[in-house]
């Protein structure tokens, strides 16, 4: 398969179709009965099946020897040798006795809540009509997966990077998969294809072993995949609402995957099972950042809606808005997002009535001092559509007033354009953000305390991702050409810089 030329960054298309907004527990609502009583294999089975059951039996994860992600394969039999479908004849379709309640209980989708009953009857009855594949030739395409990887007619824009804690791997997002490169000699290491067309944002956990995505296909079906890249092996892959998702981040502890959605809602899910645990709905555009606090008990959010937000993990409560809601205050969506490292395990105490960002004191106390508890101190960088970087304290310290934007620490000196992304050095004591705006793009580091910046040079086109190597030696950032560039964040000297295309030429130059 060709990837398209035209494939624009996940983060700056405003024209991809809005996904649905789905009830808090499920992925999906049951689809209506069709009209004429005819069920489409298109419209109708196939949704259900992306839905439900496409994350466990995919060529990336193929569960019992199943797939349910093409209209032959659910003919065929699984490792129990018994067919999936067989046309006319639901009583002999193994797919639909697993899906069945059987005693109150229906052995698939395993692990989640069974099929409504009207979703049963929709496949049943397909199953009785004939089975049909009524798929469009326009929509027929060759298989995309391991065996059958993306071939690329020029490079990918690149929407995502992350470099894993131990500075060992590079992910860079392509068209249906992660590049997974070696960080110290930038050689392709190995391919991570899975269903999702689209790859919006990387992660790896805080111990470096899983390598979280967040993506989809845009109007159809959004996705959050794990997987064990050192196999590499698809551990999870979770489809949730009818559009892509964004901003994948994972809690302090590993076992928290929290991301957002263009159904203006913020999720988290158990990244063993991909059951979801979070829910939170209270934006009015679309959320494409998250970052957990410091001890893993609040999550904020980013959105189109102008709004950072504040959401309780354990009671999935709105908590606050971080940012000011003063119509004005803040110029555009917001979509890039991240937490400065954790400060030194120390208590901080404020002094004076003033907390503003010029009069702010701090001192810092031994957590072993008597008179004074331990507080969790949390900083957050925000920047999106009027390319201005704004630091921000996670928790409110003063009664919200109207009209005010208490929690700012301090602005930073826009870029050129939006800015897509954020991220803290290692230290916290510098940043790097970069942004578009009319062919081209603009990367920069500033200190954090003092505003100073570095504008990187050579940067060939628009920036849509960033981030910091883990040794601080190194920033990586990439965008619509399909070239990686690694720059010294103190100079803005270019270091390195390779495309992201994978064949036998590809590495550093």
């Amino acid at each position: 398969m060709t990837a398209p030329r035209a494939l624009l960054p996940a983060l700056a298309a405003a024209a991809v179709a809005g996904g649905l907004t789905a009830a808090p527990l499920r992925a999906a609502d049951p689809p209506a009965a069709p009209a004429d009583g005819k069920v489409s294999y298109y419209k109708d089975v196939r949704p259900v099946l992306a839905q439900h059951c496409n994350g466990c039996h995919q060529p990336a994860k193929p569960q019992g020897g199943y797939l349910t992600t093409g209209y032959a394969d659910l003919l065929k039999p699984g490792e129990r040798e018994k067919p999936g479908v067989v046309p006319g004849q639901p009583a002999k379709s193994y797919l639909v006795d697993q899906i069945a309640l059987h005693d109150g209980k229906a052995e698939m989708p395993k692990g989640r809540d069974p099929l409504t009953p009207a979703q049963v009857k929709l496949l049943t009855d397909w199953v009785a009509q004939g089975a049909a594949d009524d798929t469009p030739a326009s929509a027929k395409s060759a298989p995309v997966d391991a065996d059958h990887p993306p071939v690329y007619a020029a490079p990918p824009v690149v929407t995502a990077l992350a470099f894993d804690p131990a500075g060992e791997y590079l992910a860079v997002a392509g068209f249906h998969e992660v590049l997974l490169y070696s960080a110290k000699d930038y050689r392709l290491v190995s391919r991570l294809v899975g269903l999702s067309e689209r790859v919006n944002a990387l992660a790896f956990s805080p111990d470096g072993r899983r390598l979280a995505v967040a993506g989809g296909s845009p109007g159809r079906f959004g996705e959050v995949q794990v997987w064990d890249h050192a196999k590499p092996r698809l551990l999870v892959s979770a489809p949730f609402t009818f559009d892509t998702l964004y901003g994948v981040s994972w809690s302090p502890d590993g076992k928290t995957l929290a991301f957002g959605c263009a159904d203006n809602t913020v999720r988290a899910i158990d990244p063993t099972s991909g059951k979801q645990v979070l829910f939170m709905g209270t934006h009015s555009d679309w959320v494409l950042g998250t970052v957990f606090s410091q001890d893993g008990k609040h999550l904020a959010s980013v959105s189109r809606d102008m709004s950072m937000k504040l959401t309780e993990v354990a009671t999935q409560r709105f908590m606050d808005n971080v940012t000011s809601i003063t119509p004005g205050a803040l110029k555009g969506g917001l979509m890039a997002l991240d937490r400065r490292p954790a400060l030194p395990p120390v208590a901080i105490k404020l002094f004076g009535a003033d907390l503003g960002v010029k009069t702010r004191r701090m001192q810092k106390v031994p957590t072993d001092a008597p008179d004074v508890p331990p507080k969790v101190y949390d900083e957050l960088l925000v920047a999106g559509s009027d390319g201005t970087p704004r630091l921000y304290k996670m928790h409110r310290e003063v009664p919200r007033v109207i009209g005010d934007d208490a929690n700012k620490v301090r602005g930073y000196e826009a870029l050129p354009g939006r800015v897509a992304s954020v991220a803290f050095s290692p230290d916290g004591k510098h940043f790097a953000a970069c942004s578009s705006l009319d062919g081209k793009g603009e990367v920069r580091a500033y200190e954090t305390d003092t505003g100073k910046k570095v504008a990187f040079e050579r940067v060939s086109g628009p920036a849509y991702a960033v981030a910091w190597r883990p040794d601080g030696k190194a920033v990586a950032s990439a965008g619509f050409d399909g070239t990686v560039w690694l720059h010294d964040p103190a100079t803005g000297k270019l270091l390195n810089e390779f495309v992201a295309v994978p064949t036998a030429a590809v590495g550093a130059r």
